[in-house]
């Protein structure tokens, strides 16, 4: 290579400092002009040889640099076009035209002037430097092959050329280095050196690429598509332990928390072999987030922790007396419950069945029970239930699954001896998913609970010492083996004097705290709540009752807002109906008179007993017998029982023997929209086929309830209490009850069996004798009836002030 023939050169041209970009010679770049100074200076070389000095800073953060924040050496370019931008800046393009050198920057008129020498090099193409030349583009051709970013096809095309300072120009512009290596190509003047200098740089650059192709090829061969998540996430973790922010912390929290929930050995050692696997899975994968889930529950779920238990039998009873009134059967057992838990260490948990009709306080019992035991409280409805996944869980290899509601609630509870009530066992289903009833059995047995097993914890877990009460409607509904696994307490219909003092002592304290009021807004006289009572509802249960006490007190609130704090108001009975309107229901039955064929049954429901009605008649043709009122099967069979018997009595009756040829009976049950089924409307039904035939009306002061054979044997029936109290509801003080359910009469409450006269019956000609307002024709004398009647006097007849 000769010795290049250097000249030099002054120029002084407007100066631009340029940000993170280095422009070569021959190098055409786009870039966006905004700082105020650099505006200037580049308008200054529009309005003259759009020629401009563009120079590098050594710091892109600082917007208004000095001379020394600027490289020394930069480049001329030729302004190839300019756009002005919306929002003020100006968008160039420009071509790199040859080296220069600052000498002098001077700011002038808000912009920066330098004087710039130029060294421009002729430079003699040897065979050293054709050499060079062929080597420098044999080794970019390898580099634009290696990196991906550039257009072979293009480069290559760029580089061929037979300049050494065009070619080396034009590499240098093109290759991906830092700032400070393309300013260190950029102040080579001399072109033969650049040429070196840029052969030792390509051999490097393709060095690296070749490394990185070599580690990339190597881990695409080793990690599959699936495994590439797994291999970022173990990087991840790599870098973080490094950096000293491992998740050991994490675990090893999770562990301690493990050893310190009391968990049985099992459950121990599947937590710990749990948290094993969460531990080696990936943070972000589906499985890790299912099995922290897992972990999750299996620390929520109370091992160990209890309430501690209230023993002391006096606090119980008072605490009970408080809540509730009445309910003296339900009192005693939970009395004793508490009784063998001071005599026995560790005695089994109770399992109640609260059966009885909305409203008489199932639900709230439940509560009481768990403040006077000191327990926490947890209700679980099961009202409309019918999947078992429900009660036992889901498995975990389902999406979303969860543990059942046995589990969630003991978690809920946070103790493992809660009151757990298992709200309207009456009401659950089943279907193709399974019947949560037989999933209860194991829930509900003491030989068998202490192991009971979720689908999704799937580890044995002790409910034996949870205090379980079912409520329940009806029990009829429940499967017998359920039945059999718990203890049923019937807690039946209150009686009008319970319901008073139940409304004094709770419901009308309540019903004014909600409502705003205080003691002297208002005052309910006795009167009152009877009148409500007797004319407002028809229930077992109070809910009505409070409903309408309720209503009462949200129109004093009214007035009181109104007319200010100091209204008050005296409610009694005789101005109920200016408070709630015309009465919904009538005084009493007995005050009606007595008709031909037309007998008050009683009946049981739901929702406690009601009156039944039952009318008959005979009109003339061929024996057809008419059963209307939407009866059951068994129904319409008493109907025919009775039917049989009335035929063969038919002598007795004072009719002829083939009395029914001639006539057609139709037998009819008022409210037709309702069903109504039973065996126990069979005397009903032939005392009025009795009335009927015979033309003798029917007291309307008695009611009646019993099974009739065909012989006309009358048999026991059930739903005594509740059905005495619907006579007493509907002001019926004399009853005729089956002999055999004589002794039934002791669950009745004392105060109803005093203002009641029962009369027990064996067959139905005693039933007629006193149902009957006159004589039966040709009645035998071996046939009078007898009656025995639960108080000495004389039936009593019906004082009017009873409604």
């Amino acid at each position: 290579m000769s010795n290049p023939k250097e000249k030099f050169e002054s120029k002084k041209l407007p100066m631009m400092p340029i940000r993170d970009v280095v422009i070569f010679p021959y190098m055409m770049t786009p870039f966006v002009v905004g700082r105020e100074s650099s505006v200037r200076a580049l308008e200054e070389a529009l309005a003259s040889d759009k020629k401009i000095f563009l120079a590098t800073q050594h710091d892109a953060s600082i917007d208004e640099p000095k001379a020394g924040d600027i490289f020394q050496v930069g480049t001329i370019v030729n302004i190839v076009q300019s756009l002005k931008l919306p929002d003020g800046n100006i968008k160039v393009l420009v071509e790199g035209i040859e080296r220069g050198k600052i000498l002098q920057v001077v700011e002038t008129e808000g912009f920066l002037q330098a004087t710039v020498r130029v060294a421009r090099y002729a430079t003699e193409t040897t065979a050293q430097i054709e050499a060079g030349m062929q080597r420098v583009t044999g080794l970019f051709e390898q580099y634009v092959k290696l990196c991906q970013s550039l257009n072979y096809e293009t480069m290559i095309a760029a580089v061929r050329m037979e300049d050494p300072a065009k070619l080396t120009d034009t590499i240098a512009a093109n290759l991906q280095l830092s700032i400070e290596e393309k300013q260190g190509l950029l102040e080579i003047f001399d072109p033969a050196e650049r040429l070196n200098r840029i052969g030792d740089v390509l051999d490097v650059e393709i060095e690296k690429l070749n490394m990185d192709r070599t580690i990339q090829s190597r881990v695409k061969r080793q990690m599959e598509k699936a495994q590439k998540e797994y291999y970022l996430n173990e990087k991840i973790k790599a870098i973080q332990k490094e950096l000293g922010r491992g998740e050991k912390s994490e675990f090893d929290e999770l562990k301690k928390k493990v050893e310190a929930a009391g968990m049985p050995k099992e459950v121990r050692d599947k937590a710990i072999q749990e948290l094993k696997k969460l531990e080696a899975m990936p943070p972000m994968s589906a499985e890790s987030t299912v099995s922290r889930n897992y972990l999750d529950w299996l620390l929520a779920v109370p091992w160990k922790k209890r309430s501690k238990e209230i023993r002391n039998i006096t606090r119980a009873e008072k605490t009970l007396n408080e809540d509730h009134y009445g309910l003296e059967k339900i009192k005693e057992r939970i009395l004793e419950f508490l009784a063998v838990r001071q005599l026995v260490k560790n005695p089994k948990g109770s399992i109640l069945c609260f059966v009885g009709p909305p409203g008489v306080g199932k639900t709230s019992l439940g509560m009481s029970i768990a403040k006077a035991t000191g327990r926490k409280f947890v209700r679980m409805s099961l009202g409309g239930v019918r999947d078992e996944a429900e009660i036992r869980g889901h498995r975990r290899t389902y999406i979303g699954a969860l543990p059942g509601q046995i589990i969630q609630m003991m978690k809920k509870a946070g103790t493992k001896n809660p009151v757990f009530m298992l709200d309207e066992v009456d009401k659950m289903s089943m279907d193709f998913r399974g019947d949560p009833s037989a999933a209860l059995l194991e829930v509900l047995d003491p030989e068998q609970n202490f192991m009971f097993v979720d689908h999704y914890l799937d580890v044995e877990y002790d409910l034996s010492q949870v205090f379980f009460i079912a409520t329940a409607n009806v029990i009829h509904t429940v499967p017998p083996a359920l039945q059999d696994r718990m203890e049923v307490l019937r807690l039946h219909g209150y009686t009008e004097p319970e319901k008073v003092e139940i409304a004094k002592q709770f419901l009308v304290r309540k019903q004014m705290l909600q409502a705003g009021l205080t003691e002297k807004n208002v005052q309910f006289s006795d009167d009152a709540i009877r009148q409500i009572i007797r004319g407002f509802t028809r229930e077992a249960g109070v809910r009505n009752l409070e409903r309408e006490i309720g209503n009462i007190c949200r129109k004093i609130a009214r007035k009181v807002v109104k007319e200010g704090a100091d209204f008050t108001a005296a409610i009694q009975a005789e101005k109920i109906g200016d408070w709630l309107g015309v009465l919904k229901f009538r005084d009493t039955l007995a005050h009606e008179k007595s008709e031909i064929g037309l007998v008050t049954g009683l009946a049981w429901t739901e929702v406690g007993g009601s009156i039944l009605s039952t009318e008959a008649t005979a009109v003339d043709g061929k024996g057809k017998l008419t059963l209307t009122g939407k009866l059951g099967d068994v129904m319409q069979e008493s109907a025919q029982a009775a039917m049989s018997y009335i035929r063969s009595r038919a002598a007795r009756l004072g009719l002829p023997r083939d009395f029914y040829r001639n006539l057609d009976i139709h037998v009819h049950v008022p409210e037709g929209a309702i069903p109504k089924d039973g065996p126990s409307a069979g005397i009903t039904i032939a005392t009025a086929l009795a009335s009927a035939l015979s033309r003798i009306p029917v007291r309307r002061d008695i009611a009646m309830t019993g099974e009739i054979t065909l012989r006309g044997k009358v048999l026991p029936i059930g739903g005594l209490k509740e059905k005495l109290l619907a006579a007493h509801r509907a002001g019926l003080f004399e009853v005729i009850l089956p002999l055999e359910n004589e002794k039934d009469v002791a669950e009745v409450p004392e105060n109803l069996r005093r203002e009641m006269k029962l009369h027990f019956v064996d067959n139905m000609d005693q039933v007629l004798a006193v149902a009957l307002e006159g004589p039966l024709p040709q009645m035998p004398s071996d046939a009078e009836t007898t009656m025995a009647p639960i108080v000495t006097p004389p039936a009593p007849e019906i004082p009017t002030a009873r409604q």
